[in-house]
C-alpha cells in the first residue's frame, strides 16, 4: 500500500503562426506549480474458498480440513497537504470488515493480504496512516513527482534526503517490488508480497509508528527504518486505543506498545538500480533487527515436553534480539514481462512476533502485462513460494507449540509450498476484476495436511 513516484515528461507547446503575414511568437507553457493538496480513495473485495482436504489431525490454530468460504472488504480514503517547501502530511482512513479462512490461521503464506488478523464480522476503522513526510534537495537534476495516494505532485531533487515520520506501515517503504507488492492489484499471497521471513514491525492490523529515512541518489538508495513494536505478540499498539474505532479491549486484546528502550523493530535497506539492455531491473539488500518479549524455543519446548501440550510456556518469555537477511529482485525481461524473486532467512531460535513463524523463504514469478494481447490494463502473474523453519521452531510446533499462524498440535515437518496465479482485467475506468488460484502444499509445514486449493476473486476501485 506504499507510495509510488514516477518519471513522468515534460509537455512543451509552441504556438502556432496565426497565417503566413501575421505569425506571433512562440510561447512556451509554464509548468504548474507544486500540489497542494489531494485526495484518494480505494476499495477492494475479496471473496475465496476452499472444498475440503486431507487432514490427519488439527489444532487450535489449524485450517479447518472441512472446506470454507470467506471474504474481505477493504475501503480507504486518503489526503494530503503540502505543509511548507518540501513538507507534506497524509492520512489514511481505513475501514475494513471480513474474516480469512479459519480465521487468518493454519497457512503461513496466506492466501489473502486483505484478511487482516484482526477480523470482524462488523465494519471497523481505524486511521491506519498518518504521517509527516520531509524531503531535503541536494542539488543537481530533479525528476517529476506524480499525484498517488501518498504523493503530492510537483518537483524534487533526485539527489535527496527523505525523511518519515508517524504511523505507516513498514512495507510502505522497505521492501517494495514493481511486481509483487500489493495484494489488491497482484498477487494475493502474504508471502508474495513481502518477505515472509522479515518480521516486519506492524500491529494486528499492519501498521505502526516509526521514523523512515532515506537517501537517494540517481541509481540507488539507501533507507533506514525505526519502529515501535507492541508488548504482546501480534496485538494491537497503544494509539489504536484512539484511532481505532469502535475500540472493545475485551475482543481487541492487548492494546501496548513494548517498553521504548526494550521493544522495537530497526531495518536497513540498499536499493541498487541497473538496466541491461535498456530494460530496468532493481535489487534490494535488507537487514532488520528486532528486539520484543519472544520466547525461546528450547525453552518453550522443554515446557512443553515436561507438562504436556497444554502447559503454560509464558515462563520461557524474555527479552530477546531477531535478526535477519532478505533479498528482493526485480527484471525487466522483455517489454510488458517481469520476473521477481525474494529470499529471505532469520535465526529463527525465537518465536515470531508480528508477522509469521517462517524461518527462511524464497519466491520467484513472473509479471506480464496485457498490451501483449491488446489489453494493456490487464496483468497475469504466475508465481511459486517456499518456507520453512528452523529445528528448534519444529521442535516447538511438534511439542503442541502455537505461533502467530501456525500450530496444529503436533509436527510432520515439510516445507510449505505455494504456487499462485491470477488474471487482473479492466472492467471499467479505474474498476478492475482479478481471478486468483493458489495451491498450497504442507499448510503450517505439516505433512499431515493438505493439499488445499484456494480459489478466489476480487474486485478492486481507486481513484
Amino acid at each position: 500500500m506504499g507510495a509510488v513516484a514516477a518519471l513522468v515528461g515534460g509537455a512543451v507547446t509552441s504556438a502556432m503562426a496565426d497565417d503566413a503575414t501575421n505569425s506571433a511568437p512562440a510561447v512556451v507553457e509554464q509548468p504548474a506549480g507544486p500540489q497542494n493538496w489531494n485526495f484518494h480513495a480505494q476499495n477492494t473485495d475479496i471473496v475465496q474458498g476452499y472444498p475440503g482436504f486431507h487432514s490427519q489431525s488439527s489444532g487450535p490454530n489449524s485450517l479447518p480440513a472441512g472446506g470454507q468460504t470467506r471474504e474481505s472488504v477493504s475501503l480507504d480514503l486518503m489526503a494530503g497537504t503540502r505543509l511548507w517547501p518540501g513538507a507534506e502530511a497524509h492520512v489514511d482512513a481505513l475501514m475494513w470488515q471480513g474474516l480469512g479462512l479459519g480465521n487468518s490461521l493454519g497457512v503461513e503464506g496466506f492466501p489473502n493480504t486483505e484478511a487482516f488478523r484482526l477480523g470482524t464480522q462488523v465494519p471497523n476503522a481505524s486511521i491506519v496512516r498518518l504521517f509527516i513526510r520531509q524531503t531535503i534537495g541536494l542539488g543537481g537534476d530533479q525528476e517529476d513527482v506524480q499525484d498517488d495516494d501518498f504523493d503530492l505532485a510537483g518537483k524534487e531533487d533526485i539527489s535527496r534526503i527523505t525523511i518519515t515520520l508517524g504511523r505507516f506501515s513498514a512495507k510502505d517503504i522497505f521492501d517494495n517490488n514493481a511486481y509483487a507488492n500489493d495484494g489488491r492489484t497482484q498477487f494475493m499471497d502474504w508471502g508474495l508480497a513481502a518477505n515472509e521471513a522479515w518480521d516486519y514491525p506492524a500491529d494486528a492490523i499492519g501498521y505502526t509508528t516509526g521514523l523512515a529515512i532515506e537517501l537517494n541518489q540517481p541509481k540507488w538508495t539507501l533507507r533506514y527504518g525505526f519502529f515501535q513494536v507492541p508488548q504482546v505478540q501480534n496485538s494491537l499498539t497503544a494509539e489504536d486505543r484512539f484511532l481505532k474505532w469502535p475500540y472493545e479491549p475485551s475482543t481487541d486484546g492487548p492494546s501496548e506498545d513494548g517498553p521504548f528502550l526494550n521493544a522495537w523493530g530497526m531495518v536497513t535497506e540498499l536499493e541498487r538500480r541497473y538496466t541491461i539492455a535498456n530494460h530496468p531491473g532493481t535489487i534490494r539488500l535488507l537487514a532488520f533487527l528486532n528486539r520484543a518479549d519472544m520466547a525461546d524455543y528450547s525453552a518453550a519446548t522443554a515446557i512443553l515436553q515436561a507438562g504436556g501440550p497444554n502447559a503454560d510456556w509464558e515462563a520461557a518469555r524474555s527479552w530477546h534480539y531477531k535478526y535477519g537477511f532478505g533479498l528482493n529482485w526485480e527484471q525487466e525481461i522483455a517489454k510488458d514481462i517481469g520476473v521477481f524473486s525474494r529470499l529471505g532467512w532469520n535465526d529463527d531460535r525465537e518465536e515470531g512476533w508480528m508477522c509469521s513463524d517462517v524461518g527462511y523463504a524464497g519466491s520467484v514469478g513472473l509479471s506480464i502485462n496485457g498490451d501483449l494481447w491488446h489489453r494493456p490494463d490487464d496483468t497475469f502473474g504466475l508465481a511459486g513460494l517456499a518456507s520453512g523453519i528452523s529445528k528448534q521452531a519444529r521442535q516447538f510446533f511438534a511439542a503442541g507449540g502455537t505461533g502467530i499462524l501456525a500450530g496444529d498440535g503436533n509436527l510432520n515437518y515439510g516445507w510449505e509450498k505455494t504456487i499462485e496465479t491470477y488474471y487482473d482485467f479492466k472492467i471499467w475506468k479505474n474498476i478492475h476484476g482479478a481471478m486468483d488460484y493458489q495451491f498450497i502444499t504442507n499448510p503450517a509445514f505439516n505433512r499431515d495436511r493438505g493439499p488445499v486449493s484456494v480459489f478466489g476473486g476480487r474486485l478492486h476501485w481507486e481513484f
